[in-house]
């Protein structure tokens, strides 16, 4: 006699709860990658030199990570790692594309792949099954044509093929097969910017995932017009110690930041990341939007060429761009998502987390087949204390231009161990304590040492990690 009125109510519920998820859409997305943006190159993160107000009140309003890695010191890896939730050793992606594997060295690197394969399902095509617009502008560098961002889950792509760097410069006209040229005096950053705000306001019946990927601030240093005085001015007025840039073994790292051309670029960036964030503010945009904001690896502050500086600095931080130290792949990371707690969070988080926190912010699926190497932030973002993590894996095997020898990292909790696979050294640094990597404990904490290079060679095994070899050729 009661299973009617029990039925009923049942089918109530379930009709008031679908009701209930019709008046909430799926929350629109928004991914801001900085090509080469250091740790410290914004003021909320310890810059005294480049202002960004605009970066600086997103990170207040969302969550601003402090120990953030990119998956790689360079950028092709760490991009194929966001795009594929995977380690960029199990993607054999570990330099940027095509690399640089010089043949006069003692090691011969390793044959790395030179596209993000088609059989990963990219995060932009897990979003587009789930019924989301998928937008790319700006630097791609994942592979040439059949492997462009419009192979791999986007339906619009504005400036994203093979090159690294803007083949133009920043200034029209940009030598870009994706990207038509604007009129003249046009700056590259503004025009990516406006093309998002663009698609921005043409979406307004599906959730959309924007990936702006930024050119800036990779080379060539070229200053924008409307603020390089402005720097050049600031630079001026600085105090600037006898000394600005020290040895880093066979190259040297800058350790002020007074360089005016980059510093406007910084600028010009900060200015459009505002752009877009008013933009999310007038359509009404901003309650229902994840933002999130990171660097595809550490700034450009280490070089080899002993005439010339870098353009930045990260000091503190050991080293830069090419690096394994912390200069090289710790980065800014900001997320800002609805109903998410925001303030300062010093957990560990790497570029695989993207693919499933922005899952599970979604409300989506997670898909662990895939994004295997990549766990939610979003724990975090709601107030958890901590992770189910306990280690961080980078394999660079590979020489770079900034001075680095193949090698690989790991970290462990507090403890960070380096491998150079030229020498066979092993620098242990305590980074709660040594934050710049300074002093090698590696002499006097051998059982870490032992424990940590153990499980480094696990991970490399369990991800089909390749080495470089012995160079019968290198005459000494």
């Amino acid at each position: 006699m009661h299973r009617a009125p029990i039925f009923y109510i049942t089918l109530f519920l379930i009709v008031i709860s679908a009701s209930c998820k019709r008046t909430n859409p799926p929350p629109n997305v928004i991914f801001i990658l900085v090509d080469d943006l250091g740790w410290k190159d914004l003021a909320c993160y310890g810059s005294e030199f480049y202002e960004t107000p605009n970066i600086d009140n997103l990170s207040t309003s969302g969550m601003m990570f402090t120990n953030a890695y990119a998956a790689c010191p360079v950028c092709s890896p760490t991009r194929a790692a966001i795009m594929s939730g995977k380690y960029p050793s199990r993607l054999n992606i570990t330099d940027w594309i095509p690399g640089d594997d010089p043949q006069n060295r003692p090691l011969l690197g390793t044959a790395d792949s030179n596209e993000l394969s088609l059989s990963e399902l990219t995060l932009a095509e897990a979003m587009k099954q789930h019924g989301y617009s998928t937008f790319f502008a700006g630097k791609w560098h994942l592979g040439s044509e059949g492997f462009f961002p419009e192979d791999q889950g986007f339906e619009i792509n504005i400036g994203g093929h093979h090159r690294g760097s803007p083949p133009g410069g920043y200034y029209t006209p940009y030598k870009n097969p994706k990207l038509i040229d604007g009129p003249e005096g046009e700056y590259l950053t503004d025009r990516l910017t406006d093309e998002a705000i663009d698609f921005i306001k043409g979406s307004d019946k599906k959730p959309f995932f924007l990936y702006l990927s930024y050119y800036t601030v990779h080379t060539p240093i070229q200053a924008n017009k409307d603020y390089v005085k402005k720097y050049q001015e600031k630079a001026a007025s600085l105090k600037i110690p006898g000394k600005i840039k020290i040895p880093e073994q066979n190259a040297f790292t800058t350790i002020v930041q007074q360089n005016a051309d980059y510093a406007s670029m910084i600028h010009a960036l900060d200015v459009n990341v505002g752009k877009l964030l008013i933009t999310l503010d007038e359509l009404g945009l901003n309650e229902n939007t994840i933002v999130i904001f990171t660097s595809d690896n550490g700034g450009l502050s280490t070089i080899t060429h002993p005439d010339w500086t870098a353009p930045t600095s990260v000091k503190p931080l050991r080293a830069g761009k090419g690096w394994c130290y912390e200069g090289g792949i710790r980065v800014p990371m900001i997320i800002r998502a609805p109903n998410s707690k925001s303030g300062l969070c010093d957990i560990p988080a790497i570029s695989m987390d993207f693919y499933p926190t922005i899952l599970e912010l979604a409300g989506l699926d997670l898909i662990p087949r895939q994004h295997m190497d990549g766990i939610s932030l979003a724990p975090l973002l709601n107030g958890s204390p901590s992770l189910d993590r306990n280690e961080l894996y980078w394999h660079y095997p590979h020489y770079h231009s900034s001075g680095w020898t193949p090698g690989a990292a790991i970290r462990s909790g507090k403890w960070k161990l380096i491998e150079y696979f030229e020498s066979g050294d092993l620098e242990l640094y305590d980074l709660e304590n040594d934050p710049g990597e300074s002093n090698n404990l590696a002499d006097t904490r051998a059982d870490i040492v032992v424990m940590l290079k153990n499980k480094m060679r696990i991970h490399q095994e369990e991800t089909n990690a390749r080495f470089p070899v012995y160079n019968p050729q290198f005459d000494q």
